[in-house]
């Protein structure tokens, strides 16, 4: 019981970590910013993160019943990330909790957008240009990087088997 009541205190991995280590880990990729031309900024940075979050998110949920619990571990995770790196830039005020909603509902605009591009209800590049450069589109050369970059994680991830416990951390 102690265990569930003070789970921060112990040296566990929190749940979903290592899922949103990935991410993070694909996300600080120099090809997104270089070849992709997504802006080097905060926004850029966090338009990156978010769509690959939002990528593994839809992917989770392909594998409904199992993989509910790593598909909301890794949402608390980025959650949990927005609010510490917002506290770490000195935005530690009143109206954090509203900033941190926005980003969340951000990742859940990018989620819908791109579990319908997947389903093919929606064009690829239009995604792209909407989840990646927030609607303005950069050169050709870029977005088709970046078209490609983001189809070929899809695939990675669609022909990926996820692992209930390990992806969830439990």
């Amino acid at each position: 019981m102690l265990r569930f009541l003070f789970r921060g205190l112990t040296n566990e991995p929190a749940r979903g970590q290592a899922l949103f280590d990935r991410v993070v880990a694909e996300a600080r990729k120099p090809h997104w910013y270089l070849d992709g031309e997504v802006p080097d900024t905060i926004d850029g940075r966090f338009s990156v993160l978010a769509t690959v979050c939002a990528l593994f998110i839809v992917r989770l949920e392909q594998d409904e019943d199992r993989m509910d619990a790593a598909s909301v571990a890794l949402t608390e995770r980025f959650i949990e990330a927005m609010d510490a790196e917002h506290r770490q830039i000195g935005l530690n005020d009143p109206g954090l909790g509203r900033r941190v909603r926005k980003l969340v509902g951000s990742l859940e605009r990018r989620v819908d957008e791109w579990r319908d591009s997947i389903h093919e209800e929606t064009d690829w590049a239009e995604t792209v240009v909407s989840s990646l450069y927030r609607g303005e589109p950069p050169n050709d050369a870029a977005l088709d990087h970046s078209s490609a970059a983001i189809r070929g994680l899809w695939e990675s991830l669609k022909n990926e088997r996820f692992e209930q416990g390990a992806e969830a951390g439990e």
